[in-house]
């Protein structure tokens, strides 16, 4: 697979009319040594005084036009992202389990790079983010011009993680796996991505049970298009074994509360209180069961 073709291709994104002037805005932003910078539930970068003055509006307006933003939150100087999910509740949730110091990290379906730049903390050797979206790049790029991190960032998919020029020791599979339509053969490709002794952290949808069975959607789940697989745990687990992972721990099963995933003005769009049935809590706009996920760690 050639991914230097794939990488041209891709970045003509950031020619498109909708793009363009968001990228442009961007790189007007001066960059910046911050006085410190904070990776807890949320990230907070303190700016110097004098360019906090300067250029306050100018980072608010870069940053509204930046909008939806998904995962967060942020802080940068006296403006506060309040993004549609509170991220660090999945971070920490994960946290205990993540050893990531001195090595090789992906984040596949990575976003705005929230629990990228939180991983920082841990001291890995070199952190690659990989998201199709020009956007959430863009996002990226802003939190990043204040932090300087040295974090890639790849607008590549997971598809194309084992074609990658190197290896990986640790994969964080976040929200991923329900939007793959052959979900063993995803989990084979990452496996392929992962050095020997790898691990990968994974959540995905899943349904109650101990069948070994899953959803598969007519339609839209929680409005949600393209979601082909919602497995019961023991099926996800049986796709980690037939993908070749040796050891699988679940880490939790949780459902999505309303105080992880809300509408804020940070989006323009609807939200979990929309994607759920009116009359019954349990179930989404579709019948089907609310959304609840799965956390799992595999080692090869």
């Amino acid at each position: 697979m050639d991914l230097d073709a794939i990488r041209r291709e891709r970045s003509k994104a950031f020619g498109w009319k909708n793009i363009a002037p968001l990228a442009e805005s961007l790189d007007s932003l001066p960059k910046v040594t911050p006085v410190s910078v904070e990776y807890e539930d949320t990230i907070k970068i303190i700016l110097p005084t004098e360019y906090k003055e300067s250029y306050a509006s100018k980072i608010k307006d870069i940053a509204i036009s930046l909008k939806p933003w998904r995962k967060g939150p942020f802080e940068i100087g006296e403006l506060f992202i309040d993004s549609e999910w509170q991220s660090f509740i999945k971070y920490n949730l994960l946290l205990p389990h993540i050893n990531i110091k001195d090595k090789i990290v992906a984040d596949v379906g990575c976003n705005n790079g929230y629990y990228m730049f939180r991983m920082l903390k841990k001291n890995p050797k070199q952190i690659v983010g990989f998201d199709p979206s020009a956007l959430y790049m863009l996002q990226f790029k802003f939190i990043d011009k204040f932090i300087n991190s040295g974090i890639e960032y790849e607008l590549l998919g997971v598809e194309h993680l084992e074609f990658y020029e190197h290896k990986f020791d640790t994969i964080f599979c976040l929200g991923v796996l329900y939007h793959r339509s052959d979900p063993v053969s995803t989990l084979k490709s990452l496996k392929r991505a992962l050095n020997r002794n790898g691990e990968l952290f994974l959540d995905t949808f899943m349904i109650d049970g101990d069948e070994h069975i899953a959803l598969s959607p007519a339609n839209r789940y929680s409005k949600i298009p393209n979601i082909y697989f919602i497995p019961t745990v023991p099926t996800l687990i049986n796709w980690c074994k037939r993908a070749g992972f040796g050891s699988i721990e679940v880490i939790d099963i949780k459902k999505t509360e309303h105080n992880e995933q809300r509408k804020t003005e940070w989006i323009d769009t609807q939200s979990l209180q929309d994607f759920l049935d009116p009359n019954d809590s349990t179930k989404t706009i579709e019948g089907y069961p609310a959304p609840k996920r799965v956390y799992i760690k595999a080692i090869l």
